[in-house]
């Protein structure tokens, strides 16, 4: 059974880059797209979308004043916590998940497409288990569901352009061999996350995803950042034992100060991405495998890193940015 063209969809998380990209690629596809955003950010929501506005972590809020008496065919949401503390993470990727998913369920809505992570294959922080809980409610709910966890995004490997371009050495964990992704951009993934309503290979389906190309380490993406830049390598190492010291310190004063624990959490975080490769995990091996990781799309990080070279807009990468 495939889906019918020109579905209703009611978007959660419209107004982050992801989001964006997923809208338009809705949009393009002849889709009725309704975004519910917070108050203040409707100016964000790409042109040709229905925007209502409320708070989402309001119990009621989108049932009243998101779905109201329309009817929606699918529910697509591209929202998490910024932060990844414990409290936000709870509180948005998996009980505003949850109030969601129930508004779902009552207004008749038959098709759940989620945005998650590649990262909750390993779980360790508060974000990847609030994430992990929802998708096992998502799964367990009895809809359809297709949940996309995607490798890294191209906004989260742009931060050190503008510092090699000033001249300063790309920095490393380690070697800059430790991880590897295969990087994917906002574009080719609002085009998969908008796919998945109408190809029926994605339905009831967790579905890990990278862009196009081989894996890439942190060292292969300076190398291409400097050659672009017409640059001779320089790297520098950081120890990556520098972020799990300072989680264990910190870890110990928030005993005392609730927010020395959440800066622990953040420097579990940067450990984790400084140490964990952003690819699909063999079940069989416990080792990340670039082969089991599929690719899609058309962009390639260092087609990227060209456009802002030449000028192009820095994309906002958020909280949890290392540099």
């Amino acid at each position: 059974m495939s889906a019918a063209a020109g579905q209703r969809v009611l978007v959660l998380g419209a107004t982050g880059t992801a989001g964006r990209a997923a809208v338009a690629a809705l949009l393009a596809r002849g889709h009725a797209v309704t975004c519910f955003v917070r108050p203040g950010s409707a100016a964000r929501v790409p042109e040709g979308a229905t925007v209502r506005t409320g708070e989402i972590a309001e119990p009621d809020a989108l049932r009243r004043d998101g779905i109201g008496e329309e009817r929606f065919d699918v529910l697509l949401s591209c929202m998490a916590s910024r932060t990844g503390a414990p409290r936000d993470a709870w509180a948005i990727d998996h009980q505003a998940h949850l109030t969601a998913l129930e508004a779902a369920r009552s207004a008749g809505i038959e098709h759940v497409v989620l945005l998650s992570a590649i990262c909750v294959q390993k779980p360790r922080l508060a974000f990847q288990h609030a994430k992990l809980a929802f998708e096992e409610a998502l799964i367990a709910s009895g809809l359809r569901y297709s949940i996309v966890r995607p490798t890294a995004l191209f906004k989260s490997l742009s931060g050190q352009v503008e510092r090699v371009r000033r001249g300063k050495p790309y920095l490393l964990f380690g070697d800059g061999q430790l991880t590897a992704c295969k990087p994917i951009s906002d574009r080719d993934l609002g085009a998969y996350l908008a796919d998945c309503i109408d190809d029926p290979t994605r339905w009831n389906r967790v579905l890990p995803i990278g862009g196009p190309g081989p894996a890439i380490t942190p060292r292969d993406q300076g190398k291409r950042l400097f050659a672009l830049l017409g640059q001779a390598p320089r790297f520098r190492s950081v120890p990556v034992a520098l972020f799990s010291g300072a989680a264990r310190a910190l870890a110990l004063g928030g005993h005392l100060l609730p927010r020395l624990a959440e800066k622990a959490e953040f420097a579990r975080i940067a450990h984790y991405y400084a140490t964990e490769s952003m690819l699909a995990l063999d079940p069989q091996t416990g080792r990340y495998d670039p082969d089991l990781t599929p690719s899609t799309g058309h962009d390639t990080l260092f087609d990227f890193y060209a456009q802002l070279i030449a000028g192009a807009e820095a994309p906002d990468r958020g909280d949890h940015a290392l540099f």
